[in-house]
C-alpha cells in the first residue's frame, strides 16, 4: 500500500462499515424520518466517536490521515470486531495501543454468594466489571427493581441509573449519585481500556444521555467505598440509607454493595417492611438460588407497575 492510498483505503472502509450498521444497533434513538441511504449517517458516526463531523467527513474522503487518538473511538462507534479493528489500524499505519480483548464470563464467587444469601433483611448487590449487576438478594430487588426482568446485557448499575425510569426516579439526589457513578465507571475504564463491552456501554450512554456525555468528558474519577443514599420508594416512602461496598480479595473486580439504616429510624422500619415481603415465602433462599441460576430472582416489583 502506498502512502497516498492509505487514507483513501481507510476512508472507503469507514464508509462501507457505516453502511452496514443500523441505528438501533448503536443505541441511537429513532429519528422518525425516512433514511435516503442505508446505515448510519456521517453525523451519527461523528457523534458516537465524539469527533467533529467535518473531521470525520475528511477521513471518509481520504483528505486527512487519522490520528492515533481517534482510532479507538471510531472502532467503538462502528462496532468493529477484532479482525476489523486490526485492519483499521493497519490502514492508518498505527499500532493498536489497547488491543481489544473479551474478558472471561463473570461468575459470582461462592463466598460472595453465601454472604449475599445470608443478608436476608438487608438489600445487597454484587457488582462486577463495568458495574454490572451480577447477583442480588430479595431485599435489593424489592428496593430497586425486578432485576430478573431486565436482559442480562442491560443489567448494569450505571445503565439503569440513566435509562430505567423507575431506578432513576427513586434517587432523590439523582444528579449527585449519577455523577459519582460515572466517575466510578471512569476509574474502572483505566484498567479495562480494551474491554469491548465497556466501550459499547459508554458509547450507548453517550448518545442517549447528554448528562452522561458531559460528565464522562470531565474525566472525574472516584473510588469511594461508602456514602449515603436518599431514595423515594413507591411503597414505603422516603429512605436514607448508608451504602457501603467491599471489594473481593481476588482480582475478579467484584464488589458487594450493602445498604443499611440506623435502628429505630423510619428508614430501618421501611427496610423491615420490604424484607417481610419475602420472609414468609417457603424455601425463599432455595428459590432465590434457582432463580439466580437462571439469571435472576422474582421478588415484588414495586418499580415496574
Amino acid at each position: 500500500m502506498t502512502a497516498a492510498s492509505g487514507p483513501r483505503e481507510l476512508g472507503a472502509f469507514l464508509k462501507a462499515r457505516r453502511a452496514q450498521l443500523a441505528p438501533d444497533e448503536c443505541g441511537l434513538p429513532p429519528t422518525g424520518s425516512t433514511r435516503k441511504v442505508a446505515g448510519l449517517r456521517r453525523e451519527e458516526v461523528a457523534q458516537l466517536a465524539a469527533i467533529s463531523v467535518d473531521y470525520y467527513t475528511r477521513l471518509e474522503q481520504g483528505r486527512v490521515r487519522a490520528s492515533a487518538s481517534v482510532l479507538a473511538p471510531l472502532a467503538r462507534a462502528l462496532r468493529l470486531d477484532d479482525d476489523q479493528q486490526r485492519y483499521l489500524y493497519e490502514l492508518a499505519g498505527k499500532a493498536d495501543a489497547h488491543p481489544r480483548h473479551r474478558p472471561p464470563p463473570q461468575r459470582v464467587r461462592p463466598a460472595m454468594r453465601r454472604l449475599l444469601d445470608q443478608l436476608t433483611a438487608t438489600p445487597a448487590v454484587v457488582l462486577g466489571r463495568r458495574m454490572d449487576v451480577l447477583a442480588w438478594n430479595d431485599a435489593a430487588a424489592a428496593l430497586y427493581t425486578d432485576f430478573s426482568a431486565i436482559p442480562p446485557d442491560r443489567r448494569n448499575y450505571v445503565h439503569l441509573l440513566f435509562t430505567d425510569p423507575a431506578v432513576r426516579g427513586m434517587h432523590l439526589r439523582w444528579e449527585h449519585d449519577a455523577r459519582d457513578a460515572v466517575a466510578a465507571l471512569r476509574m474502572q475504564a483505566a484498567a479495562e481500556a480494551g474491554d469491548p463491552e465497556l466501550s459499547r456501554l459508554v458509547g450507548e450512554l453517550s448518545v442517549q444521555d447528554a448528562d452522561f456525555r458531559t460528565w464522562w468528558a470531565e474525566h472525574r474519577v472516584i473510588a469511594t467505598a461508602y456514602g449515603t443514599k436518599h431514595y423515594r420508594h413507591p411503597v414505603v416512602g422516603d429512605l436514607t440509607l448508608d451504602c457501603d461496598t467491599w471489594s473481593s480479595p481476588d482480582d475478579s473486580g467484584q464488589r458487594l454493595m450493602v445498604l443499611t439504616a440506623e435502628p429505630g429510624t423510619p428508614s430501618y422500619d421501611a427496610l423491615r417492611i420490604l424484607a417481610s415481603w419475602t420472609a414468609g415465602r417457603p424455601d425463599a433462599n432455595e428459590a432465590g438460588d434457582r432463580a439466580r441460576s437462571r439469571g435472576g430472582i422474582d421478588p415484588p416489583r414495586p418499580g415496574r407497575h
